[in-house]
């Protein structure tokens, strides 16, 4: 299937390891130029280089160290993409890791910074790259977000109030981008096989007081299809969103979880 992507350029957030990798190594292979987005240098530099190492397209890799909780570093992202590549054809926001525990362990700082990262962050980065988008009357923006803003669990309530925030975020401004052809959606990964989905099942399991092994069992348990999601199936996802194949959706949400959340 040809997705027309290549020469395309991207932002990926968060793109140095798990979904936002597995983003990023999709879109490179279908020649697009990437700026991927994390915290940490050293981790970006080894992403690049799996990225690189995963094809071989005429493509470009720019690695781009950032906070994106302060204003300013969504805005001098976006400025070093564009002074790089000259424009912006697809953002997917999926920085964000929310603090797990139980309700009454959780202090105030545990909402206020998975607040600050996710939602706010994602808005920042919205924020700050639509202008250049405005300019050239097209842009594709995916929003990860995640199922637990459905269905909500007792041990990860700031996640699961910053999910559902950023699925009406991204259904309210979708109506405001479309008069501009910008189509924004999100993606609500289940529980993926991802590091971060290990750190879950561990905190998970001290939390009941159960082993790490029984945890993860009966998390696979309640999976319907029997299995955590692959990150490649998001990233597959993503492809087909920011392609013109799904020109006429925008301001949705797409579940991947296996079949674990209940109701529509």
């Amino acid at each position: 299937m040809d997705f027309n992507l290549s020469g395309k350029v991207a932002i990926v957030t968060g793109g140095s390891a798990g979904i936002g990798l597995a983003c990023a190594k999709a879109l490179y292979q279908e020649g697009v130029n990437l700026a991927i987005v994390a915290r940490d240098p050293s981790k970006l530099e080894q992403a690049v280089q799996r990225i690189h190492a995963c094809a071989s397209v005429p493509a470009k890799v720019i690695a781009v160290p950032a906070d994106l909780t302060q204003t300013e570093s969504a805005e001098q992202l976006v400025s070093t993409v564009l002074h790089q590549f000259g424009h912006i054809d697809i953002l997917i926001n999926n920085a964000g890791a929310p603090r797990v525990g139980s309700f009454l362990d959780l202090d105030d700082s545990a909402y206020l910074d998975t607040w600050n990262l996710k939602p706010l962050g994602y808005i920042r980065l919205v924020k700050a790259v639509v202008p250049s988008m405005i300019e050239r009357q097209d842009g594709r923006i995916v929003n990860i977000i995640g199922s637990a803003g459905r269905t909500p669990g007792a041990n990860f309530l700031p996640g699961g109030m910053s999910n559902a925030a950023l699925l009406n975020f991204t259904r309210g401004v979708s109506k405001e981008l479309a008069r501009y052809n910008i189509r924004i959606s999100a993606i609500s990964p289940g529980f993926t096989a991802t590091d971060r989905a290990n750190h879950l099942a561990e905190k998970n399991s001290q939390a009941r007081g159960i082993s790490l092994e029984d945890a993860k069992a009966e998390l696979v348990q309640s999976i319907p299809l029997g299995r955590l999601v692959d990150p490649d199936h998001i990233a597959a996802m993503t492809v087909f969103l920011v392609s013109d194949l799904a020109a006429s959706i925008t301001g949705t949400e797409i579940l991947i979880d296996g079949g674990f959340t209940p109701g529509m």
